[in-house]
């Protein structure tokens, strides 16, 4: 979610931030020597698993596939895990639509078993892209002539340095449209899944009950919303306004655009509508998912591509 140029930091700000999260979060970042690992977590809590999942009924939407054999992800670092696992870093083991870890059940494991996800998913995403770069991930996924693509890109977009620098509603559309094209140049009747933009607000109004969590906002994550996180007078206010009003632009811009293809089929705002709770944040940012905030993402895709219908 948060920009890239948020992510990098100066070697001042990498070592406060990294000596926040070692005071606030030891016991759970494991903050000290050595390296971490990013893959399975033994101490992680396994996500509740579902019974098997029983066959389909048959789309009442001829065009579309329940089933995909394949999938590639494009994105930013919500698809990147980033923060999932560790402070400051990538985790694509844990993103929602391809990862591997058994605690999150990814998308792609549910569609096609762990051992077919390791061949047959690709993810593309970039922590901190925005919609300007989602062509260029679109042609790459073509490359790999997936059955599904699926689509989360957006809240970079709103999260900017300040609400002027938030991106056009009209750019957004015309960057939306250019990687739909760009996406059927190479793969015409790939599926494509579009993820709506979560919503932000209800993302500072969780985080913000959290102290460390604020102080690493502080740094520079999401300032158009996340800036001056216990003002609430009116300016403040009517900035956070302002960011949750764009990103409803977008969702609508998803929405339409998605609907003229055939092959297409949005969340319905599902990802918008979700209420995160704090156990669904990292840990380091209170923003990006955690491993059970990535599970919960895996599980609405995973219920919203199998439908017989799309998301109302």
């Amino acid at each position: 979610m948060a920009e890239r140029a948020t992510h990098p930091r100066t070697r001042r700000t990498a070592a406060a931030l990294t000596a926040l999260s070692c005071v606030g979060v030891a016991a759970l970042a494991g903050c000290g020597g050595g390296g971490q690992d990013h893959g399975v977590s033994r101490n992680a809590p396994a996500a509740p698993r579902s019974a098997a999942p029983s066959p389909s009924p048959t789309p009442t939407t001829p065009d579309w596939n329940p089933r995909p054999g394949s999938v590639a992800a494009v994105g930013d670092s919500i698809t990147r895990g980033f923060d999932a696992c560790s402070v400051l870093a990538d985790c694509p083991e844990v993103s929602w639509a391809t990862g591997s870890d058994s605690s999150v059940r990814s998308l792609a494991v549910r569609l096609l078993g762990a051992s077919k996800a390791a061949d047959r998913s690709w993810n593309h995403a970039v922590s901190g892209a925005r919609m300007v770069q989602l062509p260029e991930q679109m042609a790459l996924a073509a490359k790999e002539r997936p059955e599904l693509v699926t689509v989360m890109m957006g809240a970079n977009d709103a999260c900017r340095e300040s609400v002027r620098l938030m991106t056009p509603v009209a750019d957004f559309r015309a960057s939306f449209e250019a990687s739909m094209r760009q996406l059927r140049a190479g793969a015409p009747k790939a599926r494509v899944y579009v993820s709506s933009v979560p919503d932000l607000k209800r993302l500072w109004s969780t985080g913000r009950t959290n102290e460390m969590g604020k102080k690493i906002w502080d740094l520079g994550i999401c300032q158009s919303m996340l800036a001056d996180a216990d003002d609430l007078g009116p300016a403040a206010v009517a900035r956070r306004d302002a960011v949750r009003k764009r990103v409803v632009a977008y969702n609508e811009v998803l929405r339409e655009v998605c609907a003229k293809d055939r092959y297409c089929r949005y969340d319905g705002g599902a990802v918008f509508g979700f209420r995160f709770t704090r156990t669904q944040l990292s840990p380091w940012d209170w923003f990006h998912p955690s491993r059970d905030g990535q599970a919960r993402l895996a599980e609405m895709a995973y219920r919203n591509i199998t439908a017989a219908e799309p998301p109302a």
